[in-house]
């Protein structure tokens, strides 16, 4: 198998590293190679946050570059925007509607765009648009963004379920896995 990519994008706090690494848990479940690599920006003030996640038979580096990344999976819908060149031509944006404003956007100095899912559409990419956000209330924890967005990515997978409960059990805090859990599969319904 060739080598394939998804980008995770988020802002920081909203759990993209936990999800990078479920991720990247799942496909070395499967047997897969799987390289994972992060870049955090300024993300402990809230700053924007990228994960690559590569995977295939034989993976040589985790970096992905413009126009390579399968699947960009976003739990902020500005992120998504502004990530959205690594997206392959064709490929798909999967993200969660909820849009939290950046400084410049708080402080006057800008407006958070209009219409970036029409956006990303004319531009040729396909659109799988939740409100990960209600569903992480109902799960409990406004903190299961991250893990409702990975239920919706299990959906591009053919992997079986109990490869993603492994994965959910191998990278969540035993006191949190019952949330998560419920989390994910909001996430598969939704």
């Amino acid at each position: 198998m060739d080598t394939r990519n998804i980008v995770i994008v988020g802002v920081g706090g909203q759990g993209s590293l936990l999800a990078c690494n479920l991720m990247g848990r799942a496909l070395l479940i499967e047997g897969y190679d799987a390289k994972v690599s992060e870049v955090h920006g300024m993300s402990q003030r809230g700053g924007a946050v990228v994960t690559y996640v590569r995977y295939g038979d034989k993976v040589h580096s985790p970096i992905v570059d413009n126009g390579q990344a399968e699947l960009l999976v976003s739990f902020e819908l500005l992120e998504a925007a502004r990530w959205f060149e690594l997206l392959a031509p064709g490929g798909t944006v999967v993200t969660n509607t909820q849009q939290i404003d950046p400084i410049p956007v708080i402080i006057g100095a800008a407006e958070y765009p209009e219409n970036l899912l029409g956006k990303f559409e004319e531009k040729g990419a396909k659109v799988d648009a939740i409100d990960a956000l209600a569903l992480a209330q109902e799960a409990g924890s406004t903190k299961t963004v991250n893990i409702v967005m990975m239920g919706r990515l299990s959906k591009y997978f053919p992997f079986k379920a109990e490869t993603w409960q492994k994965a959910l059990e191998e990278t969540v805090p035993p006191k949190l896995l019952e949330m998560n859990k419920k989390a994910f599969e909001l996430g598969v319904n939704a």
